[in-house]
């Protein structure tokens, strides 16, 4: 699309965490080759707090919860601008409103393949779905359409000093430490207290000091109290007392990470920390850690089975599984394994 590089890029996606994270390197991707191309970054409140771990983008905020005064305060402050192309990466009804009041030559949207809620309806270019499942791939697909180098994704997070200080001061600097994100906002994505119990145990004999961290929805502080309450001595439960951005660094300074379907997994994955994810609803193949997709535990594909007879490589790219307690088939045997698994790497790669 573009021989030389554009002179602006309009990126529009604004939630959630996980994803926005995953966008991050299709950004990065652009700024890499193109380092002039002025970014300005359409998202969502809590998803900025994240972007501001980003270098050299501009980040405007929508307030979705601001209904139609949200969209005319969008537009009002792009009114007087005209991007080279609008990369929309998010197929859902209200992003492809936002683009209503954004000025672009092109608008590049999924196509058919990967896009829903009448996406195609918004857009005058469709970016091929690549062969790989992986959302990951398919934001970094922008990136090619527009003509960036295919390279392999990458991320480059940073945080503020008093974040990292934050963070080492809650972490044992003698021991190596295991961070637990137990839950995410939507209940049935969340594994049982018990499971997260035996895995803590089991830790702990091997020397590990267990911290517990999570955001402040009422479902995570739940689950966070009802593992403590089981446990005969607690874990440091940080469940909903960090900030997005010294969520980051704890995350980046443990050594390993456990969590289901959810943001910190993804912020795992950007810093390099091992990530055992937990996935029974949604293909891991397609949503897990991209980097640790190795390391996921997960029940999805004798859940979908269950429910339609066929394998993920016969259904829609995005089947979910519809079964409430699904993560319940997770036995803590198998996080255990993996977690051993990770442990014995971890030794490998410092020998």
């Amino acid at each position: 699309m573009f021989e030389s590089a554009p002179q602006s890029l309009c990126i529009l996606r604004l939630s959630a965490i996980g994803d926005v994270c995953n966008t991050i390197t299709t950004v990065q991707a652009i700024q890499k080759q193109w380092p002039n191309t002025q970014i300005t970054w359409i998202t969502g409140k809590l998803e900025a707090q994240l972007l501001a771990a980003v270098a050299n983008i501009e980040i405007i905020v929508f307030d979705k919860k601001a209904g139609w005064q949200g969209y005319k305060a969008l537009w009002q402050q792009l009114k007087d601008r005209e991007f080279d192309a609008l990369l929309h990466m998010q197929y859902a009804i209200r992003a492809s409103i936002a683009t209503l009041g954004i000025k672009a030559k092109y608008k590049l949207g999924f196509d058919k393949q990967r896009s829903q809620d009448f996406q195609t309806l918004f857009t005058n270019c469709k970016v091929p779905s690549p062969s790989s499942l992986h959302v990951v791939d398919g934001l970094m697909a922008f990136a090619t359409q527009i003509g960036v180098e295919l390279n392999e994704p990458d991320w480059s997070l940073h945080y503020a000093n008093a974040d990292k200080q934050w963070a080492e001061s809650n972490i044992n600097l003698e021991k190596p430490n295991l961070l637990v994100v137990p839950g995410a906002s939507k209940a049935y994505k969340n594994w049982n207290a018990r499971g997260y119990v035996d895995v803590i145990q089991h830790a702990r004999q091997l020397g590990w000091n267990v911290i517990l961290a999570g955001s402040p929805a009422q479902v995570e502080i739940d689950l966070a109290q009802d593992i403590q309450t089981l446990l005969t001595e607690p874990c440091l439960n940080l469940v909903g007392e960090s900030s997005i951005m010294q969520m980051l660094a704890l995350i980046d300074i443990v050594d390993m990470v456990i969590a289901p379907d959810t943001g910190p997994a993804h912020m795992a994955n950007a810093m390099q920390t091992p990530i055992i994810g937990l996935y029974a609803h949604h293909n891991p193949k397609r949503v897990g850690p991209y980097r640790y997709l190795d390391y996921t535990v997960s029940v999805y594909e004798e859940v979908i089975f269950d429910e339609t007879g066929k394998y993920s490589v016969d259904l829609d790219w995005r089947t979910r599984a519809k079964d409430e307690k699904a993560m319940n088939r997770i036995t803590s045997a198998q996080v255990i394994t993996m977690f051993d698994r990770v442990v014995e790497d971890l030794h490998h790669q410092t020998q």
